[in-house]
């Protein structure tokens, strides 16, 4: 249950790049694919998941440059593909001026899974 009410915390205070690539990811807007919003994947939580993709999509703020931030991001990584998952980073940059890449990155790997 803690996880649950973490998620619903992180969706209350996200940021201007993650309200925006809701906007284009909710309710299935990229070729049916449906994703959820901070969504529990084993004990992390992820920005953007699709789970029938087993897709996660993170964004990633200017505080993911730093190296303590950015080895805790791969450690993350690791361990959630490791449990049969992609994931797929971008800066927030990447998501306000050119959204249409991360829709791309979806279709992509859709079609790497014969979808």
């Amino acid at each position: 249950m803690r996880k649950i009410a973490q998620a619903r915390a992180l969706r209350q205070s996200s940021g201007l790049a993650e309200d925006r690539m809701w906007a284009r990811l909710r309710g299935g807007r990229v070729d049916g694919h449906k994703f959820r919003r901070q969504h529990p994947i084993g004990r992390f939580i992820a920005d953007f998941a699709c789970e029938p993709l087993r897709l996660v999509i993170e964004l990633d703020g200017g505080v993911h440059g730093l190296e303590a931030v950015a080895e805790r991001d791969r450690a993350r990584q690791a361990e959630i593909e490791a449990i049969g998952w992609t994931v797929i980073r971008f800066d927030n940059a990447v998501a306000l001026a050119e959204p249409g890449r991360i829709d791309e990155a979806v279709r992509e790997h859709a079609r790497t899974l014969g979808l």
